[in-house]
C-alpha cells in the first residue's frame, strides 16, 4: 500500500520505504515509479500508459518523503527547482560515536568510483571531484548504544554524500556496511524526513514531514520532537 501524504492534479507526495528503488533497476524489484503509476491507472481508470515524472531520487536503502509530477509541465518546473536548489531536503541519521561538536558544517570534495558504486573524499584538484556541503545538528547522544541522532540540511546532493562525509570523520551511519560500520542492524539509519518546494502551478510553498516508526534503529527518536 502506498503511503500518500498529498495529491492533486499536478503532483503526488508519498513516503518511500527503505529497500524500494526510486525507479526501475536491474533487480526488477518493485519501484516507486511503477507502484505509483499502477495506483494512478487504477484510481482514475486510465487507459494506456500513465505519465509520472521522477524529479528527484532517494537511494534504495533510504526512506522518506518524495514528490512525483503527474504532468510534464509539473515535472519540468519541479526539475528546475531541483537544479536551482529551491527544493530543500532535510534528513535524520543515526551515526556511531559522539560528535565533537553539537552542530557544524561539513565541506569536502567527493569523487565517485563508478565501478565500485562508491564515493570518496578527495582534494579539489582530483579529476571529477565535486564540492559537497551539509549542515548538521546533534539531537541526541545515546550512552547505551554510543550512537548519535543527527539532523542534516543537505546543501549539495552528491552520490552517497551524507554517508561518505560522516564516515570520513569516524561517524559512519548505523547499518552502513559499505562505508565502514559493522552493525547488527541491516537497516541503513538515514531518512529524508522533510521536503520543501514550491507548487509547480500555484507557486505556493509546500512542506511535508514524515518520520520513521520508533522501532529498531529508530528507537532513538522516542521523546524527540523535530
Amino acid at each position: 500500500m502506498l503511503n500518500i501524504l498529498y495529491e492533486d492534479n499536478h503532483i503526488i507526495v508519498v513516503v518511500k520505504e527503505p529497500g524500494i528503488p526510486s525507479q526501475a533497476d536491474k533487480t526488477k524489484d518493485d519501484d516507486m515509479l511503477t507502484l505509483i503509476k499502477a495506483y494512478l491507472k487504477e484510481k482514475y481508470n486510465k487507459p494506456g500508459n500513465v505519465y509520472l515524472g521522477l524529479v528527484h531520487r532517494l537511494d534504495r536503502s533510504v526512506g522518506g518523503v518524495m514528490v512525483f509530477a503527474k504532468t510534464s509541465k509539473a515535472a519540468s518546473r519541479l526539475s528546475e527547482q531541483v537544479r536551482s536548489k529551491q527544493v530543500k531536503k532535510n534528513y535524520i541519521a543515526v551515526v556511531k560515536g559522539k560528535m565533537e561538536n553539537s552542530n557544524g558544517v561539513m565541506q569536502d570534495y567527493l569523487v565517485k568510483d563508478e565501478r565500485k558504486n562508491k564515493s570518496f573524499v578527495t582534494n579539489k584538484n582530483t579529476k571529477n571531484a565535486r564540492y559537497s556541503e551539509l549542515e548538521y545538528e546533534v539531537l541526541k547522544y545515546d550512552e547505551v548504544t554510543h550512537m548519535s541522532l543527527v539532523k542534516i540540511n543537505l546543501k549539495t546532493g552528491r552520490h552517497h554524500q551524507i554517508r561518505v562525509q560522516f564516515s570520513s570523520r569516524g561517524h559512519a551511519l548505523c547499518g552502513d556496511t559499505k562505508y565502514g560500520t559493522r552493525s547488527r542492524s541491516k537497516q541503513l539509519a538515514l531518512w529524508s524526513y522533510k521536503l520543501k518546494f514550491y507548487h509547480p502551478t500555484t507557486k505556493a510553498e509546500m512542506e511535508f514531514k514524515y518520520l520513521p516508526e520508533t522501532k529498531g534503529v529508530w528507537n532513538i527518536l522516542k521523546n524527540i520532537h523535530i
